[in-house]
C-alpha cells in the first residue's frame, strides 16, 4: 500500500490543523493505522493511532486530549486533527500503516510508511 501524508503547513500557537493521509493499493480497510512524527535532532515518537474499524484508538500523553485520530475507509483516508497546537507539535508528520496486529505505538512493527508532511507552529 502506498500512502501520501498531506495538510501540514504553518500555524500559530493556540491553532489547529488536520492532517490526511490517503492510501493507494492494497486494502485499506483491513489496516491499522498510525501517526508519528519527528523533531529536529529527535528520535521518531508515536503521536496516535487506530485499528482497521475505528474500534480503537491510543494516543500518546503529551497529545491526548489535543489531537483526534479518524479514518473513512470508503475513502482510503485516515486523519489527525489537531488543535490547541504548541510550538513543541513542531515536525515532520508521518501515517503508517500494518497489516497483522494492532501495533499501537510501535513504529518498527508498521509495514508501509508515508512520506511526511512538515508541521510548524510559530509561538
Amino acid at each position: 500500500v502506498q500512502l501520501q501524508a498531506s495538510g501540514g503547513g504553518l500555524v500559530q500557537a493556540g491553532g489547529s490543523l488536520r492532517l490526511s493521509c490517503a492510501a493507494s493499493g492494497g486494502t485499506f480497510s483491513t489496516y491499522h493505522m498510525g501517526w508519528f512524527r519527528q523533531a529536529p535532532g529527535r528520535e521518531r515518537e508515536f503521536v496516535a493511532s487506530v485499528t482497521w474499524g475505528a474500534a480503537n484508538t491510543h494516543y500518546a500523553d503529551s497529545v491526548q486530549g489535543r489531537f483526534t485520530i479518524s479514518r473513512d475507509n470508503a475513502k482510503k483516508t485516515v486523519y489527525l486533527q489537531m488543535n490547541t497546537l504548541k510550538a513543541e507539535d513542531t515536525a515532520i508528520y508521518y501515517c503508517a500503516a500494518a497489516g497483522l496486529s494492532w501495533p499501537i505505538n510501535t513504529a518498527s512493527a508498521y509495514d508501509y510508511w508515508g512520506q511526511g508532511t512538515l508541521v510548524t507552529v510559530s509561538s
